[in-house]
């Protein structure tokens, strides 16, 4: 059968999955990812809730608030970022702060989950799906610390780094196209817009009927091949940009170390010239000193007196 071609994840969070009949697809991705049975109460505004894909620097995010009152901020992201942990650092930060009131004890910080789909290589890692939380570790017993009894009940939490924002990273190029569970299942659409026969991960039936591009009205079909086209030409600029960075890089080096080569090359020849030039020039006065003595002091003497050896002295004679 020929393979039915799906709208991609950034374009169904950008445009679909804000519905709430369509709730059910991003309750099951973030359910296989979480290991939870997830359920969206809304959809929250988020900082990049623009119609203008540039305004957003390849970038299309969606912040839901689950059952638990929990918020999760999905993150799709094509551009190579070098300060990329810095900056969903910061955004979970902002959310934090976005929703605490001022007379709010600090019991009340809402807890934020971060989910991070990339389509570059962040850090150094093989992997295709990394988890980041927040552990406190004895310096000395090597302990993990944990809640009491009544911080437990306080902050309806078991464990301290279910308080703190949590990280999910998914490397998508890394993903090698197997699919061994129902998560990677969600990570091969993610990386290939397709959804196998066989798959039975929580969401994808429903994902595989409504994001179907025939079934898009013919404007929005169209807009959505713009944006693909977009998304290529964008990569193709990356790679080119940074192709040529490096080839203008090397070249600039080359030149330089060429450049300093010859200039340290040219102030040793001259020392080495300098200091050639004195021995010859004291080996010269020393001869002329010897060929006045070579009649009145006897070969011994003379090389004591010019630092000459009495076979250099003797070869004087022979040619006077």
């Amino acid at each position: 059968m020929p393979r039915r071609r799906l709208i991609s994840f950034d374009w169904a969070l950008k445009k679909l999955l804000r519905s709430k009949a369509n709730f059910e697809i991003l309750e099951g991705f973030l359910s296989e990812l979480l290991k939870d049975d997830i359920q969206i109460l809304e959809i929250l505004e988020s900082e990049s809730n623009k119609e203008a894909r540039q305004d957003k620097y390849n970038r299309v995010d969606l912040k839901v608030k689950n059952q638990r009152e929990e918020l999760i901020i999905i993150e799709v992201q094509y551009e190579r970022e070098y300060d990329y942990l810095q900056r969903i650092l910061y955004g979970t930060s902002k959310v934090i702060t976005e929703h605490m009131d001022e007379s709010q004890p600090y019991s009340q910080v809402v807890k934020v989950i971060s989910v991070n789909i990339l389509y570059f290589d962040l850090g150094q890692g093989d992997d295709y799906v990394y988890h980041g939380t927040t552990v406190f570790k004895g310096l000395h017993g090597q302990d993990v610390l944990r809640l009491t009894e009544e911080q437990r009940e306080l902050y309806k939490r078991q464990e301290v780094h279910e308080i703190y924002p949590e990280y999910y990273l998914i490397k998508v190029n890394n993903f090698n196209d197997v699919a061994k569970d129902t998560l990677d299942e969600w990570i091969y659409f993610l990386k290939n817009e397709e959804i196998k026969e066989e798959f039975s991960a929580k969401g994808l039936k429903k994902a595989k009927q409504e994001l179907d591009i025939l079934k898009l009205p013919e404007k929005e079909r169209q807009a959505y091949e713009r944006y693909q086209d977009d998304l290529h030409y964008q990569a193709s600029m990356v790679e080119s940009s940074y192709t040529i960075g490096v080839k203008k890089g090397i070249k600039q080096g080359i030149k330089q170390g060429l450049q300093q080569g010859l200039q340290q090359g040219i102030q040793q020849g001259l020392q080495q010239g300098i200091q050639q030039g004195m021995v010859e020039g004291k080996k010269e006065k020393a001869l002329e000193i010897a060929k006045n003595l070579i009649d009145v002091l006897d070969v011994k003497t003379i090389a004591m007196k010019t630092g000459l050896t009495e076979v250099e002295i003797e070869a004087l004679k022979k040619r006077l």
